[in-house]
């Protein structure tokens, strides 16, 4: 049996700013046609989880180059966007997190639960995370490999990450940071080059922030290099 992981952050935001003019009870529906749609038309999936981000939140302790998601300060929210939350929890059993992100969350079970999972999202920071994956705006279902996932966390590490106000290598994007990784293969391969392009102690920042945690109050550590 495969258990969907529902990004409910994503939902919450897409639904409110979708539904700026409408009713609640417009927003509601909407919300739940679209999950409705995902979950058992196109995944045909009856068995979900969904994670909501709370109020608290362990990285913003970490953050010492730049102030985490420091940068969302004066964006605007979506009108219905509380309701939608509450709906969410109410409605459809929403869980949320206390201390972490909800992608936090939604990795730690997508661990445990290996590939009964599929991880329902269009965030892309989810490609760190071994397993099944499901963008439910391109509808496109794609499987990321250990190795893959362990690739992709290293270039978030040099390119940063705009979107949560994380500081990479200035002017490096995805295709240079693949540059820069060249043909580091193993963990540790790919630790060294990051620390020779960024330096120790940004490489630690960065990677604390980026990572998902993949259990219970984990900390992201280097890998040993011995």
């Amino acid at each position: 049996m495969t258990i969907a992981l529902v990004d409910a952050d994503i939902l919450s935001y897409r639904i409110g700013f979708a539904c700026q003019d409408e009713t609640e009870e417009k927003a509601a529906y909407t919300l739940s046609s679209l999950l409705e749609e995902t979950l058992y038309s196109e995944l045909d999936i009856s068995t979900y989880e969904l994670f909501l981000t709370g109020k608290r939140n362990f990285r913003n302790e970490i953050a010492q180059t730049a102030p985490y998601k420091g940068n969302r300060k004066d964006v605007a929210k979506p009108l219905h966007l509380e309701f939608l939350r509450g709906y969410m929890v109410d409605a459809w059993g929403a869980v949320v997190s206390d201390g972490e992100e909800a992608d936090d969350l939604i990795a730690i079970r997508a661990t445990e639960l290996g590939d009964d999972s599929i991880i329902v999202s269009i965030d892309k920071d989810f490609n760190q995370v071994a397993g099944w994956h499901y963008n439910f705006v391109k509808k496109d279902k794609y499987y990321v490999t250990a190795e893959e996932g362990t690739r992709f966390f290293y270039r978030q590490i040099l390119t940063g990450d705009r979107a949560d106000n994380i500081q990479g290598i200035r002017g490096v994007g995805d295709k240079k940071a693949e540059k820069i990784l060249g043909s580091a293969k193993t963990e540790q391969e790919l630790y060294a080059v990051c620390v020779e392009a960024l330096g120790a102690e940004r490489v630690l920042e960065n990677g604390r922030l980026l990572w998902l945690r993949r259990e219970r109050n984990q900390l992201w550590c280097p890998p040993s290099l011995d």
